[in-house]
């Protein structure tokens, strides 16, 4: 089968995918109406899906290797002013990083190779993945067996980016990180809450907070290795409800970002540490909670290259292949990337013109529809060659 041509014939039934899933858009782990509509286009294809977690799980082939595509479903909790005429409705959830358009392109994806299965060599298993925004998806997946029954071998997912650029560029590192890890924490402080007027009878926990922000901003600057790349923000602080009393508790919350893995270790460690220690210093005590554990996203070498190959040898008119992409974000496909083989890809969907001004995670970011055959002929190709290759 030729993917490609196929895929161009079934553009507006993943167009339509594509938009059910941004009108109806739905944030973290919950997503009942994304997980039934999942559910329902597979079973329409003859495909025995089922709930995985939270997300859904399904495979077509004829037992052998296994590879796994991955697809997250879920949008931001914010406002969509795009303007388009499916622009969903609700005010406080909005499909602005693009994963619309993963889900409807593994759908499209799905249908292909299962009217190909007769010739698959091996198994594809699917994996449509809630929560990647709160980076709770892959873990929840992860602990509902996404790697078992069958266990994957290798693993691929596809990410769309908006921006001034042509449709059809496919971006990927095969040589060093590629994304951040991520942990986020949370820190509440506890003291002695008192009157204003007699901190002497306080513990004060704003106090103790305060010291803990500043001990964590000298971890970067003193504590990992300076050619590295690492990131510590504080993006909340919260405490007290009055002028005049000194609170019981203060809380921070933040994200511990790095590109290498010991680094990240030592980070985790440190600040755990030092607000346990901090806090005693100054007669209180502070209680972490780990809000998310992702670590660095690496592709693995071999896999990244073999997927470019199969990805040249498709000849999609525009596709060029960018390599060495690194960003300081972070993407909890590197929770299965860090137990299996795996590759991630981004594919442009800008527009050169006017609509391309604004950048993912942005209310008024729009994404070209162009893109949908190419992810889904990508995805259908990659995994027939990779599994005909790989017995």
């Amino acid at each position: 089968m030729n993917y490609y041509e196929r895929a161009l014939a079934l553009k507006e039934e993943t167009v339509a995918h594509r938009r059910f899933f941004h009108v109806n858009a739905e944030v973290g782990l919950n997503m009942p109406k994304g997980q039934a509509y999942v559910l329902d286009e597979l079973k329409k294809l003859g495909i025995d899906a089922k709930p995985c977690g939270h997300g859904v799980t399904a495979t077509v082939g004829n037992g052998g290797k296994c590879l796994l595509l991955r697809a997250d479903m879920d949008a931001l909790p914010m406002a969509e002013e795009s303007g388009l005429e499916f622009a969903c409705p609700t005010g406080t959830e909005a499909h602005t990083c693009g994963h619309d358009f993963h889900v409807a392109m593994l759908l499209t994806a799905a249908k292909m190779l299962k009217e190909n299965e007769a010739n698959l060599e091996g198994t594809v298993k699917f994996m449509f993945q809630p929560a990647e925004e709160t980076f709770e998806g892959a873990k929840n997946m992860l602990e509902n067996g996404i790697l078992e029954n069958p266990a994957p071998d290798a693993a691929l997912a596809y990410h769309v980016t908006s921006g001034k650029m042509p449709v059809g560029i496919y971006m990927y590192n095969n040589a060093s990180t590629m994304m951040f890890s991520v942990d986020g924490f949370k820190i509440t402080v506890h003291g002695k809450g008192a009157h204003g007027a007699y901190p002497h009878s306080s513990i004060d926990p704003i106090n103790i907070a305060v010291h803990i922000y500043t001990a964590l901003e000298a971890l970067i600057a003193r504590e990992v290795d300076p050619a590295k790349a690492n990131l510590l923000t504080i993006g909340k602080f919260s405490a007290g409800t009055a002028s005049n009393i000194i609170p019981e508790t203060a809380e921070l919350q933040g994200t511990i970002r790095s590109n290498d893995k010991p680094s990240r270790e030592l980070l985790v460690r440190r600040m755990k540490e030092i607000a346990v220690k901090t806090a005693e210093c100054y007669g209180g005590t502070a209680e972490i909670e780990m809000l998310s554990e992702v670590p660095p996203l690496i592709c693995d070498p071999k896999l990244t290259n073999e997927f470019v190959g199969y990805m040249k040898d498709m000849n999609i008119p525009g596709a060029m292949p960018y390599p060495g992409i690194s960003a300081s974000a972070s993407e909890d496909f590197a929770s299965i990337a860090d137990k299996i083989p795996g590759t991630f890809m981004y594919l442009s969907a800008g527009f050169l013109d006017d609509r391309g001004g604004a950048p993912a995670h942005n209310p008024k970011v729009m994404f070209n529809e162009d893109v949908c055959p190419i992810g889904a002929s990508s995805y259908a190709h990659c995994a027939t060659e990779w599994l005909k290759n790989n017995k």
